[in-house]
């Protein structure tokens, strides 16, 4: 029931914008029509919609029983994404893979930051067009940083802080669902681009700002990591704390981001009415603390960094091998005594020391050691096939050449190929999360920058190419 409202709300608000000439029109709620379960009933959607080319109702249905054509969750939904780096892009690109059209306006000349962010860049294919963009990273090619986020986009390159881009800027705005920006606070509305600016234009826009933990400083992953408390209870116990090996805080960030969008179309696809989204990388760290913060809270207790080791449950931690590392744990009596017997530590067994785990978690260090000088005598491939009947928890530290070579990891097909404009075929981890009638897919290789200006001002605002050009040769666009 919940995705049919989803589906539902998303696709009224796509209907709005699609169907009816004034944007103001989004100011006024749609009547809802309920059925017998409290849901939208499929009548209530206007027929332009259930197929945005106006064709869903000739769909024919598949060999598993859902419609051929399904629309994509966010076919319709237009996104105008000002946001650089991580979490803003990474959000934009998840609503990108679920249908929504994506429109990342850049700085001319310059474009995101991450595309200059390297080694490694791309070998640049000489033979293959640009498709009109150009590359601002190098003259080898885009960085790998600013392909991981920035598929299913098209990119504008556009200078917002001169009076013409500002206006084009603001039409752009009035043609959109959703706004993503994550500038310092106070900037954009300097610009005359903040929330209250674009909500006169478009009651129906969904403003959605991401921010640092100060309003005038710049909001960098490693700077909250280590303000918001994980760096802290990150590295070995009697070691100094340490960066998580990638930029959790901003990804984790970006995840709330495009849920809160979700949210606030399902809101708008009811009320007709947008709204501001205020999203913090502080809060979102915070929230993500999970158990660690609600100890503190609740029993003043201070964190502890463990390492891989888990505070309250011993054996749970990766050991070395003779070649690497191994996870192995005993979450409970029994796993314990099944892992003693596999690695031929019947002696710990009998050790009043390691009873309960109340008692391993009293005596972990000559548990651990006890465990640790036994697994360092074989290979890591000679423990896994050890412990393979076990039915305990284990499991090889893999570094990404044996981890893209995992089976799961072929099965699932999660790495796609694209053809990037620039340097041809380029190996993707594409969409997380497979659909079984709307399957999520990429659709367009990350963009070079402004490949699609000229595209986007003459179809969005119906704009002459003579006009486009003489914006080009202003240095408006790029």
């Amino acid at each position: 029931m919940v995705s049919h409202i989803l589906y539902t709300a998303l696709t009224r608000a796509t209907a709005q914008r699609f169907s009816l000439p004034q944007r103001a029109n989004f100011g006024k709620p749609w009547p809802l029509q309920r059925g017998p379960w409290g849901h939208v009933s499929d009548s209530a959607v206007p027929a332009l919609v259930r197929g945005r080319h106006n064709n869903a109702d000739q769909a024919t249905t598949g060999a598993e029983g859902r419609p051929s054509q399904t629309p994509l969750p966010l076919e319709g939904i237009r996104i105008l994404d000002l946001s650089r780096v991580l979490a803003g892009p990474y959000c934009t690109m998840l609503l990108g893979d679920l249908g929504a059209e994506v429109i990342k306006v850049e700085q001319p000349g310059r474009g995101d930051d991450t595309r200059s962010y390297g080694p490694p860049f791309l070998k640049r294919d000489d033979s293959l067009s640009t498709a009109g963009g150009s590359l601002a990273s190098t003259a080898a090619g885009e960085s790998a940083y600013f392909l991981c986020v920035n598929r299913n986009k098209k990119s504008v390159a556009l200078d917002f802080k001169t009076a013409a881009g500002r206006a084009l800027l603001c039409r752009m705005a009035q043609e959109c669902d959703v706004f993503v920006e994550n500038y310092v606070p106070g900037k954009l509305a300097a610009l005359g681009l903040g929330y209250q600016d674009l909500r006169q234009l478009n009651p129906g826009l969904i403003y959605t700002s991401i921010s640092g933990p100060y309003a005038q400083r710049a909001g960098y992953d490693v700077m909250v990591e280590a303000e918001g408390g994980l760096m802290y209870i990150t590295g070995e116990r009697d070691g100094t704390p340490v960066k998580v090996g990638v930029a959790i805080t901003d990804l984790s960030t970006g995840l709330y981001a495009h849920g809160a969008i979700m949210a606030a179309l399902i809101s708008r696809g009811r009320t007709g009415r947008g709204q501001h989204l205020d999203i913090s990388l502080l809060d979102c760290q915070l929230a993500s603390l999970a158990n660690i913060a609600s100890s503190y809270l609740t029993a003043g207790i201070e964190a502890q960094r463990w390492g891989t080791s888990h505070p309250s449950i011993v054996p749970y931690r990766a050991f070395p091998t003779a070649d690497g590392s191994i996870v192995v744990g005993g979450g409970n009596d029994r796993q314990f005594r099944v892992l003693c017997e596999h690695l031929g530590l019947p002696d710990l067994l009998n050790d009043p020391r390691y009873r309960s785990n109340r008692d391993r978690v009293q005596h972990r260090d000559t548990l651990e050691a006890a465990i640790g000088q036994r697994l360092r005598i074989q290979p890591t491939a000679h423990w896994l096939a050890v412990l393979s009947e076990s039915g305990i928890p284990f499991a090889p530290v893999n570094n990404l050449e044996q981890t893209f070579k995992h089976p799961q990891v072929s099965a699932r097909e999660i790495v796609q190929t694209v053809d990037h404009p620039v340097a041809g075929p380029v190996r993707l981890v594409g969409p997380a999360v497979k659909y079984s009638d709307t399957p999520a897919t990429i659709r367009l290789p990350p963009p070079t920058l402004g490949q699609h200006t000229a595209e986007v001002l003459c179809e969005l605002l119906a704009l002459d190419p003579k006009e486009v050009e003489r914006l080009r040769g202003d240095k408006v666009i790029a």
